[in-house]
């Protein structure tokens, strides 16, 4: 079944004797003269001088002339035919390459809310690099290698740990093995003050709320393996404070450009 499918995808678009056999007595004569003028190939397939010079244009043995509007329907028919494979060889290509670089390389985001203000805002179209951390591999929980590790203060794109249907978006403040504390708006990290800016250079506010990673005066663990996210508008975050650590395998890529809407455009810090 494969092997007729895949053999009637390679002959689409092309002629063969049998095409010619139904209109005249000698096909094999003619066929050897489409040959000869480099019209088509021996496997049929139809050559550019064919389309350089029009199907019209072409030369015909006199034996042929009555038989010419029938020898041309044919050829006409298999140049359509070939016009369409060539589209749609096309379009398959390039939707392939379209998901092969959702998937390993680059990644468009809508931002849906204002958690990440003013740093992002909602309606912008981000970008985000899946190549730093290395892309994950479709339907497992592996990934490939990268180039760097999330570090402190990227904004990272990730599944939410509570619901794997929704994708958030946050920043990046501790890493698993250290120790955060937000105290009088500030993050400390391993008990060392640590300054998280945004991008104008301002450190950020952060707020304590009465959730389970967010109390004042409360010191909190990452685990190995994880991260604890904050977004840069923390009045109105839903963020780790509330649901805890982002698990590494959940991490889909560093959030890199707006693209969208043109006024804001800019590199994402």
């Amino acid at each position: 079944m494969i092997n007729k499918i895949r053999s009637k995808i390679t002959h689409y678009g092309t002629v063969s004797k049998n095409d010619f056999a139904r209109i005249i007595d000698d096909p094999e004569s003619l066929w050897g003269s489409l040959i000869q003028n480099g019209y088509i190939n021996e496997n049929g397939v139809l050559q550019n001088k064919l389309k350089e010079v029009g199907i019209e244009q072409i030369e015909l043995d006199r034996r042929y002339q009555n038989k010419k509007q029938e020898i041309f329907d044919v050829l006409y028919s298999a140049q359509n035919k070939a016009t369409i494979k060539e589209w749609v060889e096309s379009i398959v290509i390039a939707f392939i390459l379209a998901i092969f670089i959702r998937t390993f390389i680059i990644q468009a985001f809508k931002i849906p809310t204002g958690s990440m203000r003013m740093t992002l805002i909602e309606g912008d179209r981000i970008l985000v690099n899946k190549l730093p951390y290395g892309p994950k591999i479709p339907f497992t929980k592996q990934r490939l290698p990268g180039f760097s590790q999330p570090k402190r203060g990227d904004v990272v794109v990730f599944v939410y740990p509570e619901d794997h249907k929704r994708d958030f978006i946050k920043r990046l403040i501790a890493v698993g093995g250290e120790t955060v504390e937000i105290r009088n708006y500030r993050i400390y990290i391993n008990g060392q003050l640590t300054h998280i800016k945004d991008p104008t250079g301002k450190d950020i506010d952060y707020y304590n709320r009465d959730a389970d990673y967010g109390r004042v005066n409360q010191v909190i663990k990452v685990p190995k393996d994880s991260y604890y996210v904050l977004g840069d508008n923390s009045p109105f975050s839903k963020d780790s404070r509330y649901w805890g650590f982002v698990p590494q395998e959940l991490v889909i890529g560093k959030a890199e450009l707006i693209y969208w809407p043109p006024q804001r455009i800019r590199i994402i810090k």
